[in-house]
């Protein structure tokens, strides 16, 4: 029998820390936990230090950590490990994510996994090639199957009139964020009557096409129109990463797209139908829609997208490409998915069969109110949904290949 596996986890809170240490567990696997406070988005300066002590404790004993783990890259992790000679892997879900643009994603210790592959084509073209790796979002399947999760059972019950308070809690559901707040940097610029009115035309041009960036095209925002809108937006440079800031004037409007988008469909579907969204407390009202608050990842969130008829997913317009966690925590959930179509959706899964994928705002009204009229059909759909995710898309099965244990399965 080999040695058992040993992973340092760096911990900043983060709201799927729980599920993915679980998992590592269940594969067998020791885990030490490194707890770190995250400091306005940078990192706790002392942590460092204790990863150090840490790492030289597990090499004075002979038990040498097989790999620091983190979700995220965080560059002064990344530089500990080079120092210490450990390797470091790495799990990204957010986008945009800009410690990506430092200089130490090069450092030979690192195995950064990003799950939209329009990212990794980026950064594997910008010399990365041999740190970077591309690898979908993951769900702690175990967990959602014990907690009772599993569409096919629990909707059998339904179907049969047994356990009236399992029913559905909402037709239409929405968990995510509306991003109108003080993170809206385009509405804080103070752009003028012209460049406004033109980004409006964009804009609005953008929302009407699902699966496509097309703000990302020179022609779209040619380079005279760029060099303005850095003269209205400022940025602090604060040297540590070698950004592009070309890109993040252009999330700064892909931002501004989603949430005039949310906003838009979901106000269509308060509207028509019985909806109800969860998000943060300084969301604006919408017309017709209930906000029911935030959602506890752990214990909320799943039961929410098991009992709603329809879950919406609108995808944040910086991912250009993958699956972003929401989708799975949904199917993984047993709950009903209707999305956006994004690139990355599409290649794993089969509108109609594992999910429904709108390819316009006017398709997902029209296919919110066919569901909802459809149930078994909806009903099937979630439970081939659910099955593929636990079967493609498990930590179990795609945290080996992170932490460099294998191929990559999904490349």
């Amino acid at each position: 029998m080999g040695r058992t596996m040993r992973i340092l986890y760096y911990d900043w809170a983060e709201f799927n820390g729980e599920d993915a240490r679980d998992a590592m567990k269940r594969l067998g696997w020791r885990v030490d936990v490194l707890r770190a406070r995250q400091l306005g988005g940078d990192m706790d300066p002392n942590a460092c230090d204790s990863l150090r002590e840490m790492m030289k404790r597990a090499d004075d004993g002979a038990e040498a950590y097989d790999a620091v783990f983190s979700f995220d890259f965080f560059p002064e992790v990344s530089e500990v490990c080079r120092e210490m000679g450990a390797p470091y892997s790495s799990w990204v879900f957010d986008c945009p994510h800009y410690p990506l643009y430092s200089d130490k994603l090069g450092n030979s210790v690192n195995r950064v996994h990003i799950f939209d592959r329009a990212l990794y084509e980026e950064l594997k073209e910008n010399g990365y090639g041999a740190t970077v790796f591309h690898t979908p979002l993951a769900v702690n399947a175990d967990r959602l199957k014990e907690a009772g999760l599993q569409n096919h059972r629990l909707m059998g019950r339904m179907l049969n009139g047994e356990d009236a308070q399992d029913g559905y809690i909402h037709d239409v559901s929405f968990v995510g964020n509306l991003y109108d707040n003080e993170f809206n940097f385009y509405d804080q610029a103070g752009f003028p009557d012209g460049i406004r009115g033109y980004l409006g035309d964009v804009f609005d041009a953008q929302q009407r096409i699902f699966g496509a960036d097309i703000l990302g095209d020179e022609r779209v925002i040619p380079d005279d129109l760029m060099s303005q809108l850095h003269d209205y937006i400022d940025f602090e440079n604060t040297g540590k990463f070698r950004i592009d800031y070309d890109k993040v004037i252009l999330d700064i409007l892909r931002k501004k797209v989603t949430i005039l988008e949310r906003r838009s469909i979901l106000e269509e579907l308060g509207r028509r139908f019985d909806t109800a969204i969860y998000t943060t407390p300084d969301a604006k009202d919408i017309p017709g829609v209930r906000n029911m608050g935030f959602a506890d990842y752990m214990s909320t969130m799943p039961h929410v997208f098991h009992r709603s008829r329809i879950n919406i997913n609108v995808t944040m317009r910086c991912i250009t490409s993958g699956i972003p966690l929401r989708v799975l925590d949904v199917m993984g959930a047993g709950g009903f998915l209707l999305t956006s179509c994004n690139p990355e959706i599409e290649e794993h899964f089969t509108d109609g069969t594992d999910l429904s994928i709108a390819r316009t705002p006017e398709e997902m009204i029209e296919k919110t109110a066919y569901y909802l009229e459809h149930e078994d059909e909806r009903k099937e759909i979630a439970i081939n949904g659910q099955k593929k995710v636990f079967k493609e898309f498990s930590y179990r099965r795609l945290l080996p290949e992170v932490i460099g244990l294998g191929v990559n399965i999904l490349k």
